[in-house]
């Protein structure tokens, strides 16, 4: 992530100072950078000599922390997703940078609040939260906390744009937007496979004719059940065991077994040593009258009206969130406008009475849900 969040500033016209403590990683950053420069060459987004300059000149590293301090007008942290670590180098960046100087995570999970708690100057920090490849996807979310200076808001959401990227702002929450909201897509997808009643290939056919560019079993492969089942965890301890959020045994069960997706070669598919995803191994057991869509669908609408009514984030910024961020066709608010408030609202009671052993807390109505549709 680091290594994708530096090209898009490089390309977008900004210096640039590598830090990590291990210069290994430096390197390996470099060469990343490097190969994504050489890409948008060969696309004609970018010429040669500007790809050039652009290393040489604009690309430096930074010997310590201190030495980003004393230059840098933004700090974009992306170690990894280690709260004391983070926190350690807040306090150390705090310390030593300017006090117009913004810091920002890229943390996709942690409180940002915990992090900024630590510098001196908590009103300067907030989250950048760019989506992976940095390079690629659109979409940053910028994350406030209850310090963050106006200022510094402004300054971030002008940064993104200046990078040619789009922003939403949302709340210091668990989450965040996207990966609260579209929690749904691979929990309650994973449901579907648990209960019998679906094969993986059953739901990502049906999610992807639904106008999704990835189901939701391609996509965990994608990213790692690994790194998938982690974050349902972290959503699942965050809101204190509820139900909706509680993460899959068989994800855990798979995770033990050294299945993680593509990167092992199997997962919820089977994949050659280039990564080419092969036939899967399970047959269709698909009923030709079961709708697959529905149920993740309603959750996830269910879910953004959860964190509206929370003030997470406003809904126009949700449904831009979800398009961007997770490439769904319509955002859930939008949805819920097609469906019908009342539709919405009597298809998530249907769904809490189907008879498995949660399904009444997990599709309990958000209370702002419900405030509308009873109107």
């Amino acid at each position: 992530m680091g290594a994708g969040i530096a090209q898009v500033c490089l390309v977008a016209g900004h210096d640039v100072l590598l830090h990590d403590v291990d210069e290994a990683a430096i390197d390996a950053g470099r060469q990343r950078i490097a190969r994504g420069l050489e890409r948008l060459v060969a696309r004609d987004r970018l010429d040669v000599l500007t790809a050039r300059v652009t290393q040489r000149d604009r690309l430096r590293d930074a010997h310590g922390l201190a030495a980003i301090a004393d230059e840098a007008e933004l700090v974009i942290e992306a170690a990894i997703e280690d709260l004391e670590l983070k926190r350690t180098l807040f306090r150390a960046l705090g310390e030593a940078a300017p006090a117009e100087t913004i810091l920002a995570t890229n943390t996709s999970a942690l409180s940002v609040a915990d992090i900024a708690s630590v510098t001196n100057r908590p009103e300067r920090v907030l989250g950048l939260h760019f989506f992976n490849p940095a390079p690629v996807m659109a979409l940053v979310e910028v994350i406030t906390t209850p310090w963050t200076a106006a200022h510094a808001l402004a300054t971030a959401t002008a940064f993104v744009g200046g990078l040619g990227k789009t922003h939403v702002v949302c709340r210091d929450s668990p989450g965040f937007i996207v990966n609260r909201v579209n929690r749904p897509f691979t929990l309650e997808a994973l449901r579907l496979v648990e209960s019998g009643r679906a094969v993986p290939g059953d739901v990502d056919s049906a999610v992807e004719a639904a106008g999704y560019p990835m189901g939701p079993f391609r996509l965990m492969d994608l990213v790692g059940i690994d790194v998938n089942l982690a974050v349902a965890q972290a959503l699942y301890d965050a809101f204190d065991g509820a139900a909706r959020f509680r993460p899959s045994p068989l994800q855990e069960a798979m995770v033990e077994a050294g299945t993680l997706g593509r990167k092992s070669g199997r997962g919820f598919y089977r994949y050659d040593e280039d990564g080419k995803r092969l036939e899967p191994a399970l047959a269709s057991v698909r009923d030709p009258e079961d709708d697959f869509v529905r149920p993740i669908e309603l959750a996830i609408i269910n879910e953004a009206y959860h964190a509206a009514g929370e003030d997470v984030a406003d809904p126009s910024e949700i449904d831009l969130a979800l398009k961007l961020g997770a490439g769904h066709p319509v955002g859930p608010f939008e949805r819920a406008g097609h469906l019908g408030l009342r539709t919405v609202v009597d298809g998530l009671g249907e769904l809490s009475r189907s008879g498995s052993a949660d399904a009444v807390e997990r599709f309990a109505i958000a209370p702002a849900l419900w405030s509308l549709a009873t109107l």
